[in-house]
């Protein structure tokens, strides 16, 4: 049931953008007695959704964005999160004082459940989908919500007080909230990430830090303390901190060395348990073990659920092991700090699948941790430029293919056991997929034929 929301109810509220934030956030702001005007470039003669609201008491304008629909007047924008604060109407409003707000600041007020809120330039989907699954092995009933691909206004309606809010926070996501305050917050890590969109690394570090900015002493923040720029991002926060770090046992927060995983010095899990590999994933883990355990988690829980979670899909997905060859999905590594993550994850022996599409960017970034792979098979557009790079690692094999199928072919005709051929393209997919998710699954779906 969603509980009333006095401060909402009779003001007039813009919706700028439907897609589906949009459309969750009007039907939410409608439910609890707003006025509301959706206002999208697109024509919505014949959406659907904007149909829906339209009989709900909606007033529709579309067909493109007039800076004088601000004049309205309105109490309120609602934006999606990817409409940049350049847009006309935006700035329009911001001269004139109108709150805008993204659907996250309305799930948090609509919500009957407490919320856990997860941001950082890597990592946030493993985390996110990690702590649901120890959370929901734990009978926490979590409702997993937000960038991760579910609407957060549209969980936070059918949300309870026995719930909890499982919600990845996007830096767009965060940079509209005004009261926003998590229970739980983690911040994983802050990298160059959308300069485009926020101008500057410290606007985008600000919007970051959000996640925290208004919690209290009652809640809690979970940070990397190993990277400085996340350290003096939340040292503002008026939350219980609690670290996290790979690089020993500490006395505060999770930390690890390389035999445990220890909670303010505690053992709480032996670390050869875990299954997902990698230093980056360490991280992702320490910080989901830490939400879990302040939400009451049992160390049985951990363990059952670390021991067996092998990642979220076309992330350092464990495919599949035949003839002592194990396979992995990294489909999602478009860039070569993903790919950097991936070939870190392992000590040596790497068949590596990379290649996608042309934009012209170096490869060099991967050039120091070229030594732990035997092999590269090259593929997209980028297969030749790709292959003469690795023969410049002095990589020992360097194979060119046409095909995931003929690529999967030539790194199963080149691995021996104990190999990893690991799919790690460091480019985007666009080049011969859809998405990389399609790249993902045809890769899977050519470790099935060859391993039959």
């Amino acid at each position: 049931m969603v509980k009333e929301v006095a401060a909402l109810r009779d003001r007039n509220v813009l919706v700028l953008g439907l897609a589906k934030s949009g459309f969750a956030a009007a039907k939410a702001l409608l439910r609890v007695g707003a006025r509301v005007t959706v206002n999208d470039a697109a024509s919505l003669e014949n959406d659907e959704h904007a149909t829906i609201l339209k009989k709900q008491g909606a007033v529709i304008v579309d067909g493109g964005h007039p800076e004088e629909i601000v004049e309205g007047p309105f109490d309120l924008i609602v934006k999606n999160p990817g409409i940049p604060y350049s847009n006309p109407v935006l700035e329009r409003a911001q001269q004139k004082g109108i709150p805008i707000w993204t659907e996250v600041e309305l799930a948090y007020l609509i919500s009957e459940a407490p919320m856990i809120g997860i941001t950082g330039s890597n990592g946030k989907t493993t985390t996110t989908t990690l702590l649901y699954h120890l959370l929901n092995i734990d009978h926490k009933q979590p409702l997993l919500a937000g960038n991760i691909g579910t609407v957060a206004t549209d969980v936070a309606m059918k949300a309870t007080e026995q719930n909890v809010l499982v919600t990845e926070l996007s830096s767009f996501q965060l940079m509209g909230v005004e009261t926003f305050r998590p229970k739980v917050a983690i911040l994983l890590n802050v990298y160059d990430a959308h300069l485009d969109y926020h101008g500057t690394k410290e606007a985008y570090i600000e919007a970051k830090a959000n996640v925290t900015r208004y919690q209290t002493e009652d809640d809690y923040i979970i940070y990397n303390a190993e990277q400085e720029e996340v350290v003096e991002a939340v040292a503002f926060s008026k939350a219980k901190k609690v670290p996290f770090t790979r690089l020993g046992r500490t006395e505060e927060g999770i930390s690890s060395d390389d035999d445990y995983i220890y909670w303010y010095g505690e053992k709480v899990m032996d670390r050869s348990r875990i299954q997902l590999p990698g230093d980056h994933n360490l991280q992702n883990i320490l910080a989901a073990t830490a939400a879990a355990l302040l939400l009451d988690c049992s160390e049985e829980t951990l363990d059952d659920v670390l021991s067996s979670f092998t990642g979220v899909k076309h992330r350092m997905q464990f495919v599949k092991e035949c003839n002592r060859v194990k396979y992995y999905n990294d489909s999602k590594a478009t860039n070569t700090l993903a790919t950097k993550s991936a070939l870190l994850s392992f000590d040596d022996s790497l068949i590596l699948i990379a290649g996608g599409l042309e934009r012209n960017h170096t490869f060099e970034p991967l050039r120091p941790y070229m030594d732990r792979v035997k092999a590269v098979v090259a593929i997209g557009e980028t297969k030749e430029r790709f292959a003469t790079f690795a023969k410049s690692c002095d990589v020992e094999h360097v194979v060119v293919a046409d095909s995931m199928m003929e690529a999967v072919e030539r790194a199963e005709q080149l691995s021996e056991a104990g190999d990893v051929i690991l799919l790690s393209p460091a480019c985007a997919s666009w080049d011969q997929y859809a998405s990389f998710e399609l790249r993902g699954d045809t890769f899977i779906e050519a470790v099935a034929s060859v391993t039959k």
